[in-house]
């Protein structure tokens, strides 16, 4: 909801006396972050049902927090969205004997608000509060709960030493905790990190101005239809979702083919390679095993990076992430992907053709999960999908 909210707002407060060239209102003073740290939540033998016991738990410590969006509305106060996971998941080993190890999966997702008190020029104290949603995983031995699964809202407090390199950087030292929760036999959670925070400041006059005399063509609109099959395998979606640094997503559901319809709208560009755009979708998709059939409703970000110009075509890549959808079926190829809410993910590659540049065409890999903010969530892999449009 909260993306559409911007969505809604990026659209209308785009300005076009700038062309798309200064950010509009929704990113203006917004930021985003990363911090990698250590995490502790001192699991053990008191989230095991009744009856189990286990050898040994393994506990992993490296973890990553990640602000999905932040905005700063004043010098004093911010509020922003989180997600925090452990790299690794915890596990517990030789359960009554049997030799195994079984994974207990967690995440804390945040909105929190935050109080920023300058402690000199470039450091201030930043301090944060708000709701916590607390997702965890857990196993089953012989369709008996060992661990329960859980999804609940706790308080989430923290604090961090941040220094400004300069207005758009600022590095910082973290610790954020949510409390244990007794019912639900989640131990207390505690982060220490170090990362830094990107912001988005508004452009000067004369950036904006250098940025419009570049006359470079970036697409306004674009409307394109898509069809998707498994006729060349799934390759591509293994080559980037496997390896010591993936940079996309696999899927426990396979899709078989599928027909979309997607309308993508320019927000932002800088003067030649990045551009900022925002879309929406709809698609029938039908599995690789069982032939089951759903669709899908999307929201969604674009990023677009121009990477070669000629006089008749502009080559691109384009990533977008976290794009909430809908869809209409969650138990697919006897995997369970969660609820109807979901997230959806591309990546791929177009051109924009002909002297006006109507004409666009592309190819793409996606992805369907919900981050593990629900307990179930086996993925979807979508293969290629062959796009046509239309850019004006």
């Amino acid at each position: 909801m909260l993306i559409c909210f911007l969505g809604i707002h990026l659209l209308s407060e785009a300005q076009p006396d700038e062309h798309r060239i200064q950010y509009p209102g929704a990113l203006k003073n917004s930021f985003f972050g990363i911090n990698v740290g250590m995490i502790h939540y001192p699991f053990s033998m008191a989230q095991l049902e009744n009856g189990f016991t286990a050898g040994s738990v393994q506990i992993p410590r490296p973890a990553v927090r990640l602000v999905l969006y932040g905005h700063q509305f004043n010098k004093w106060l911010s509020a922003q969205i989180t997600y925090m996971r452990p790299v690794d998941w915890v596990k517990y080993k030789n359960v009554n004997g049997d030799q195994k190890e079984h994974s207990v999966w967690m995440n804390v997702a945040g909105l929190t608000t935050a109080a920023h008190i300058p402690l000199h020029k470039k450091i201030t104290l930043y301090t944060e509060a708000g709701l916590g949603i607390i997702t965890r995983k857990g196993f089953s031995i012989n369709n008996t709960p060992v661990v329960k699964h859980a999804v609940y809202g706790s308080l989430l407090t923290g604090a961090s030493i941040q220094y400004f390199l300069n207005p758009k950087w600022n590095l910082q030292l973290s610790g954020v905790f949510s409390p244990a929760n007794k019912k639900e036999k989640q131990p207390a959670t505690t982060f220490i990190s170090a990362g830094f925070h990107y912001h988005l400041r508004p452009l000067t006059a004369a950036r904006v101005e250098r940025n419009m005399k570049s006359n470079l063509y970036f697409p306004h609109q674009i409307l394109q239809v898509g069809y998707t099959t498994n006729s060349l395998g799934y390759g591509v979606n293994n080559a980037v979702s496997k390896g010591p640094v993936p940079i996309f997503w696999g899927g426990e559901v396979h899709i078989r083919q599928g027909v979309t319809v997607n309308y993508q709208r320019n927000i932002f560009h800088a003067r030649k390679v990045f551009a900022f755009d925002w879309g929406v979708g709809a698609g029938w998709w039908q599995t690789r095993l069982d032939r089951a059939t759903f669709i899908s409703i999307t929201a969604y970000p674009v990023l677009r990076f121009m990477a070669w110009r000629t006089h008749n075509m502009n080559l691109f890549f384009e990533y977008s992430v976290a794009g909430p959808a809908f869809i209409s079926r969650t138990a697919m190829d006897g995997k369970d992907t969660g609820r109807h809410f979901t997230f959806q993910d591309f990546m791929g590659m177009g051109v924009v053709l002909g002297k006006s540049r109507h004409l666009n065409t592309g190819i793409r890999i996606a992805h369907f999960s919900n981050g593990n903010i629900f307990p179930n969530n086996d993925g979807v892999k979508v293969p290629l999908t062959f796009n046509l449009g239309y850019a004006f």
